[in-house]
């Protein structure tokens, strides 16, 4: 029970891979903070985090891509439990387009806010908070379009790209009592595969080292990791959790 008596946050954490990581950090004594769009899918996961493992639980709606939102969540958070130990940015968009060329500037704004320019304001306030007080971990859930990009989903992989960028930085600005790192997620099969151009599950199928998609579950492992001692003497890391790609 190493996270007893911390709080984790968590952005996108009412479903897909934040839902099974607020759920493991509960599960490892954490209190936690689900944090998304839709308030009614985090009070349902925080009901049932509270009931199973006897951990605080606070739902939070909030979309990430705005400032203010942010904002009012890490006043929530602070007001409600005095401290946030460990920041997992994992909120995600990507949504399909025609073209590049019918790429919108709304979308293209959506994609990049959502994806990182609030994970930076989150992770740059929560930051600071966590460096004037006892330190803490931030981990941000990054992808392997951020190095492998596919046509189908640009925006969202230069955003991811820079994610990977703002993980390095974050590192230096915050340390030696901050450790920022990022998980570069392969292929999950979350909602939002079930969106996926045709084609594209068994193309990653055939293609991953692992010859398969992985489960939510699995990026667990990984966020734990970076979250607690065990990784002591890693930050602005940014590790591979893909199954393999080419």
């Amino acid at each position: 029970m190493e996270f007893a008596g911390k709080v984790a946050l968590v952005t996108g954490g009412s479903r897909g891979m934040g839902k099974a990581i607020a759920e493991a950090f509960a599960a490892d004594g954490a209190d936690v903070i689900i944090a998304s769009r839709k308030l009614d899918s985090c009070e349902e996961l925080a009901q049932a985090v509270q009931d199973k493992y006897g951990v605080r639980a606070l739902p939070v709606a909030c979309n990430v891509s705005s400032w203010d939102q942010c904002n009012a969540l890490i006043d929530v958070a602070y007001a409600e439990f005095g401290q946030v130990d460990v920041l997992v940015n994992n909120a995600g968009l990507s949504p399909v387009y025609p073209s590049l060329d019918e790429v919108s500037e709304e979308l293209f704004d959506k994609v990049i806010g959502v994806n990182l320019k609030g994970p930076f304001r989150l992770a740059a306030a929560i930051g600071t908070r966590m460096a004037a007080g006892d330190g803490g971990s931030i981990v941000n859930i990054s992808s392997i379009e951020a190095i492998r990009p596919h046509p189908e989903a640009v925006p969202y992989a230069a955003a991811k790209a820079g994610l990977n960028n703002m993980t390095e930085g974050l590192a230096q600005s915050f340390g030696p009592k901050v450790r920022v790192n990022a998980i570069q997620a392969g292929p999950f099969l979350t909602d939002i595969s079930a969106h996926w151009p045709s084609g594209m599950k068994e193309e990653f199928e055939q293609t991953l080292a692992l010859g398969r998609c992985g489960d939510p579950d699995e990026i667990v492992g990984a966020v734990l990791y970076f979250a607690s001692a065990a990784s002591s003497f890693a930050t602005g890391a940014i590790l591979r959790v893909d199954g393999g790609t080419p």
